[in-house]
């Protein structure tokens, strides 16, 4: 879908167009709202004289009227306008084109001319958030239940200002469907190696990008992750993402972690048949970094930034790793795999430690569908923060209340590490059901070695079915793009 802002006095309804209009709460309507109502003939008053106050979250679609050339007309509600702002706009964008999506209609005209072109850029942001679709298998789906919007375009005062604040929207867009892309795809077509090499493509962006193979790996010692893949004939991958945008290009960069299992059957320690399909979005985390490096790339952010992903297929096999099983990590440190099904902070153990050995960043900040603990504690709505560092969880924490991707602080108590003792090794790799999401966290913590780092655990962000936010159509969220950009963004830039 095509974004455009221009002049109020150049837009004006076509045969094949959709408007949408921003009510605030008031008796007074903003300047849009009360011209429309001129052409109308007084029919947003009259919609106005009923249950509809402009409220947030309200809508009402009118019949257009004779007069108006357009095929529908919509009323969002906008709430107050005193506390209107960024996430206000994307939200009435995304809902004027989820209402009008598949009306006929070819053009969708927000006339939302009283906001700055700055809130503008983000209600344009937000409808290009909701018009995301991964339909590319659908091969027999009805002409009435595909979207016929092709262009949305904005009334504003001043294009130039709402284009040039859209710029980086549109390229955190771009960076959050790259990943909704990534964990949308089947396992079949989405394996490390094709995970890899989709990411190498981004190199057209400015970004550097590495892959490490299976005996690359296997030389550095990286026992932990490899024998995550060991059952599964789909080879494992290191991939090393650099974005040097920084004026002084050896400054110390950033570092974004994220695990890659593209798809966990939970080896040996098979899952349940129910629900096991969902499991191609196990790399999650690992798309969300390879998304925020796009996305600092497509945006050109002054900044040092490194990703990781490590990629892996957890498959039961004839050489697939076995509960009791004793791996040595990069770190030198021994591990007894007691769940096979607890394979992602293996990974992420021999990748957290090659990223500060390697890069020796200011902070790591790593993200992974790691336990479904997380969901039974926080619902769907937070995703887990554990982290050494209270200025990076802070940090952390504002981006996402900022972004609408909301974390929720999490412990890391030392009483609970005895819950990880192992008899035959320096640690197992599971600590029982207690408290499952902390004891995952605090064996990720032994492998970072004093940085300051963070862990997400976004099990319970990744994949939304269904979707009660506008901009997050059902199934990939993207969750963590946003959070990281504006991480970047607020505090990290030259």
């Amino acid at each position: 879908m095509q974004i455009q802002f221009a002049k109020p006095s150049a837009v004006s309804g076509a045969p094949l167009s959709a408007i949408a209009v921003l009510v605030f709460e008031g008796p007074v309507l903003s300047s849009a709202a009360e011209a429309l109502d001129q052409e109308t003939g007084g029919a947003l008053s009259r919609a106005l004289a009923g249950r509809f106050r402009g409220a947030k979250g309200q809508s009402v679609e009118l019949v257009a009227p004779a007069n108006l050339h357009a095929s529908q007309l919509l009323l969002i509600g906008a709430g107050s306008k005193d506390s209107f702002a960024a996430t206000g706009a994307e939200t009435a964008g995304a809902e004027a084109y989820k209402a009008l999506k598949t009306s006929g209609a070819t053009t969708l005209e927000l006339r939302f001319s009283d906001l700055t072109p700055e809130l503008l850029a983000h209600a344009a942001f937000g409808a290009r958030l909701a018009a995301y679709r991964f339909d590319k298998y659908l091969t027999k789906e009805k002409p009435e239940k595909k979207p016929s919007i092709q262009t949305t375009v904005l009334a504003t005062n001043d294009p130039d200002a709402a284009i040039a604040a859209f710029g980086p929207l549109s390229a955190l867009a771009e960076g959050v469907a790259f990943t909704r892309d990534l964990v949308s795809e089947p396992a079949n077509i989405l394996y490390p190696v094709e995970f890899a090499q989709r990411v190498k493509a981004l190199e057209r962006l400015g970004l550097e990008v590495e892959i490490l193979d299976e005996p690359a790996m296997a030389k550095l010692g990286m026992g932990s992750l490899l024998g995550v893949g060991q059952g599964s004939v789909r080879d494992s991958q290191l991939v090393v993402i650099q974005w040097k945008g920084s004026a002084d290009p050896k400054a110390a960069p950033i570092a974004f972690v994220g695990k890659g299992v593209c798809f966990d059957t939970g080896g040996i320690s098979i899952k349940g048949a129910e629900g096991m399909e969902d499991m191609k979005w196990d790399m999650g985390g690992a798309g969300a970094v390879a998304g925020a490096m796009y996305a600092l790339a497509a945006r050109k952010a002054k900044v040092n930034a490194v990703g990781i992903l490590g990629l892996v297929e957890n498959m039961p096999d004839g050489n697939a790793q076995r509960p009791g099983d004793i791996v040595t990590s990069m770190s030198g440190q021994t591990i007894e795999v007691i769940n096979t099904d607890a394979e992602g902070r293996l990974v992420l153990a021999d990748a957290l430690w090659y990223c500060q050995e390697r890069f020796k960043p200011k902070f790591m900040v790593d993200l992974a569908t790691l336990t479904g603990a997380i969901i039974i504690a926080l619902g769907h709505d937070y995703a887990g923060l554990f982290s050494n560092n209270d200025e990076l969880s802070g940090a952390l924490t504002k981006a996402g209340e900022s972004e609408g991707e909301n974390l929720w602080r999490m412990p890391l108590p030392a009483a609970y590490e005895k819950q990880l003792d192992s008899l035959g090794a320096d640690m197992k790799n599971i600590g029982g059901r207690p408290a499952g999401s902390i004891t995952a966290a605090l064996f990720i913590q032994r492998f970072v070695n004093g940085l300051p780092w963070a862990h997400l655990d976004i099990a319970s962000t990744a994949w939304k079915k269904p979707s009660t936010n506008p901009t997050i159509p059902d199934g990939a969220s993207g969750f963590g793009v946003r959070l990281l950009n504006r991480l970047v963004a607020d505090g990290y830039e030259d």
